[in-house]
């Protein structure tokens, strides 16, 4: 087997870091894994055990890897990892997410997490934005990636061009309606527009469709780009419960 390389996005491969971002992977899409790597430290954890059961009936070869495990997860507790080969993934014409230039790892992960909880399952990013595939995306996710459709464009109306007939709404400070309002009146299928983390939605998307603000007291300037993209989705599902 090749030597595995430090992450880049130039890699035709990526790293599920942990246990619970692993075994989602198995779960969902088994015929991407490629390798098993694992923590000396770990062989008698029951879940990592779980995980060596699992591969060994997918025919998933398993090495102890430590010191790969420590140089990409930046940790001495991660235990195990699996190796998977990148796929796309194209959208199909239901409900989204729309993330224009969002730049942390972190901050998608967190957000396709809650998306995922609340019944989101179809992702779209408009570059410039952080690789979809980075372990660390994976791991703040904590393997909801693997649940999720998620689609790259270049511009947003690349994403237009594609989504079909929908109801947009941009996520904005200024010259928006309350989130409560709209979401008891939103249409379907609809696509939830989030700008960047830093300098929100770029002008030409702010007066797209249907604008929408999170009211928040003033005791804070802006919400967390993940926090504000659950909020928006707890609310519009709310939504569909009550009008159901």
């Amino acid at each position: 087997m090749p030597k595995l390389e430090p992450y880049r996005k130039e890699l035709s491969y990526s790293y599920a870091l942990g246990i619970f971002p692993a075994m989602h992977l198995l779960e969902t899409r088994p015929e991407v894994a490629t390798r098993l790597l694992l923590h000396p430290a770990g062989l008698k954890s029951e879940g990592v055990n779980k995980l060596r059961e699992k591969c060994a009936a997918l025919g998933i070869r398993e090495e102890e890897a430590e010191r790969v495990l420590r140089r990409e997860s930046k940790k001495d507790n991660c235990f195990a990892a699996l190796v998977f080969e990148k796929y796309e993934d194209p959208l199909p014409p239901e409900n989204c997410a729309v993330f224009c230039q969002i730049s942390d790892a972190g901050n998608l992960g967190t957000a396709l997490r809650a998306l995922l909880g609340f019944g989101l399952h179809s992702v779209a990013l408009i570059r410039p934005c952080v690789d979809r595939f980075d372990p660390h995306v994976v791991r703040a996710s904590m393997g909801a990636f693997f649940r999720m459709r998620v689609h790259v464009y270049d511009k947003f109306e690349d994403y237009r061009s594609e989504c079909g007939p929908r109801e947009l709404y941009p996520f904005m400070l200024d010259g928006a309606k309350p989130l409560g309002e709209v979401a008891a009146k939103r249409g379907e299928p609809y696509s939830m527009i989030f700008g960047n983390e830093a300098a929100g939605l770029p002008k030409d998307l702010e007066d797209f469709g249907n604008g929408v603000i999170i009211p928040h007291s003033d005791k804070i300037d802006s919400l967390n780009l993940a926090v504000a993209a659950g909020i928006g989705l707890y609310a519009f599902s709310a939504g569909a419960r009550q009008g159901a």
